[in-house]
């Protein structure tokens, strides 16, 4: 799904130059959940964005789907991030005056989808969630773990085999980040790709893989836990993923 050849990204120029990420070689398979876990300012965000197409390497390669990102245009990396990758943030990113169903939908309608089939999705994306009586909730109507469900229900409109979070648990309760948790497990079993930042071990845990970011250079990869992970009272009625 993702190899990372060489991969380095620095910020400024010359004698000022900070470097984000240093030289780093990653393959990730299709149908996997890859946690990236570090410290702050580790470059594991760095790495999701340049992953997802949001930023370019100033050196070495990103492949996606054997596409070379870097190589793309503007307005062809913006199609491929719509169409083949998924997006889930820390703060939502949810637009304030929209409604849930509005902003499930957005996706699509941004890119020219406006009839009623995509309204149905977005609807049954929220069904799906357990979200379908606050479709037409506004975010500030919502908890913090709604307009992440939110969010992730958006971040499946289009479909995407890649869904790439930052921090998703960062804002939520323990229970509530669970049951995050969960959903985006339900994304892999759906057979899709999943990378999830993160700055705490126990959800870096949570992972099929365990990269560790330290100084901007990728300092450890290791299995995580091959079964099932546990899941709590809060989390255990999670619905599926579609």
């Amino acid at each position: 799904m993702i190899t990372l050849e060489n991969v380095s990204r620095s910020y400024g120029s010359g004698s000022k130059a900070v470097p984000a990420v240093r030289d780093v070689s990653v393959s990730i398979e299709a149908g996997s959940f890859v946690t990236v876990v570090g410290a702050s300012g580790s470059g594991k965000s760095t790495l999701l964005h340049l992953m997802g197409g949001l930023d370019t390497p100033t050196s070495g390669r990103v492949l996606l789907e054997g596409v070379d990102v870097g190589a793309l245009s503007d307005d062809a990396r913006t199609l491929l991030r719509r169409k083949r990758i998924g997006f889930v943030f820390q703060f939502f990113n949810l637009l304030p005056t929209l409604t849930a169903l509005e902003n499930v939908a957005l996706p699509a309608r941004l890119a020219g989808d406006r009839g009623a089939p995509t309204t149905a999705r977005a609807g049954s994306l929220l069904e799906r969630i357990g979200l379908g009586a606050r479709r037409d909730h506004r975010p500030d109507e919502l908890s913090g773990g709604e307009m992440q469900r939110v969010a992730i229900a958006r971040a499946l409109m289009m479909d995407p085999p890649l869904l790439l979070a930052d921090e998703p648990t960062g804002n939520l309760d323990s229970a509530t980040g669970a049951a995050i948790l969960d959903l985006l497990r339900g994304a892999v079993e759906a057979h899709r790709t999943v990378v999830l930042i993160t700055h705490d071990p126990s959800i870096a845990r949570r992972g099929d893989r365990v990269l560790t970011m330290g100084d901007g250079r990728l300092i450890g990869d290791e299995p995580g836990p091959k079964s099932q992970p546990e899941r709590d009272v809060a989390s255990s009625d999670a619905p599926a993923l579609p």
